[in-house]
């Protein structure tokens, strides 16, 4: 029996993380939130103060790299991976509008790219992961078994967001949270480095009206058609 990559790309707010951590623990699988790594990096860049003013050099934030190091530990409330930066749990920090206005410019760093895949493929060498991204099925593990391709209406995302927001007690305006969801949308898909598109054998999931459950039975399926006609995954 061997285990398989899911891949899973799309557009922010689309339910990403929360399918992949569903799928991860129905399978048995590690899940990998690979946003949350440049996350960190960002999250690095303004603690240290490399960025100031929504402004950085991108030299400086090559030059810390080997001082920035990522890991994830598995939260037993919420069932899922928490991300640290170096040693503290920052899982709520990095989750910030302030993170998320400033991580599409820092991930679009051509050598931050290099050295967060160089990490995310040694986590998915012996594969039994789900992880999700914007470049995941198209240049991290493009030979993963399963590519799923996510997207939902912007004013659904936009809902999305806001009420992951309000759940963690942060509070904002619907205008803030959409500004910054479609300026994402922009620099994700026009960046020059590995920008999010959808892989050729990608499967869509256009989530706009489906439940959780539906969700993840969509796509427990799929693999279970996958797998058919091959060994079983474990």
């Amino acid at each position: 029996m061997s285990k398989i990559i899911v891949a899973i790309d799309g557009y922010s707010s689309c339910g990403k993380s929360t399918l992949a951590k569903a799928l991860a623990l129905r399978m048995g699988y590690a899940y990998i939130d690979s946003g949350a790594m440049y996350r960190c990096v960002t999250l690095y860049a303004l603690k240290t103060g490399i960025i100031k003013d929504k402004k950085f050099e991108p030299e400086e934030i090559i030059h810390s790299l080997p001082k920035i190091h990522i890991s994830f530990q598995f939260n037993t409330h919420t069932k899922s991976n928490d991300a640290f930066l170096n040693g503290e749990n920052v899982e709520k920090q990095i989750r910030t509008l302030e993170v998320a206005a400033l991580v599409s410019k820092v991930s679009s760093i051509k050598e931050v790219r290099t050295h967060m895949a160089a990490i995310q493929r040694k986590l998915g060498k012996d594969k039994g992961i789900v992880m999700d991204g914007r470049d995941i099925g198209s240049h991290i593990f493009p030979s993963a078994e399963l590519k799923i391709f996510m997207t939902a209406d912007s004013d659904v995302r936009v809902q999305r967001r806001m009420d992951e927001m309000h759940s963690k007690g942060m509070h904002v305006e619907r205008n803030e949270v959409k500004e910054n969801l479609l300026q994402r949308d922009h620099d994700d898909t026009h960046r020059k480095e590995n920008p999010l598109v959808k892989a050729k054998d990608a499967i869509v999931l256009d989530n706009s009206d489906l439940s959780r459950e539906e969700q993840l039975e969509y796509v427990l399926k799929l693999i279970s058609d996958l797998t058919l006609t091959k060994d079983s995954f474990v």
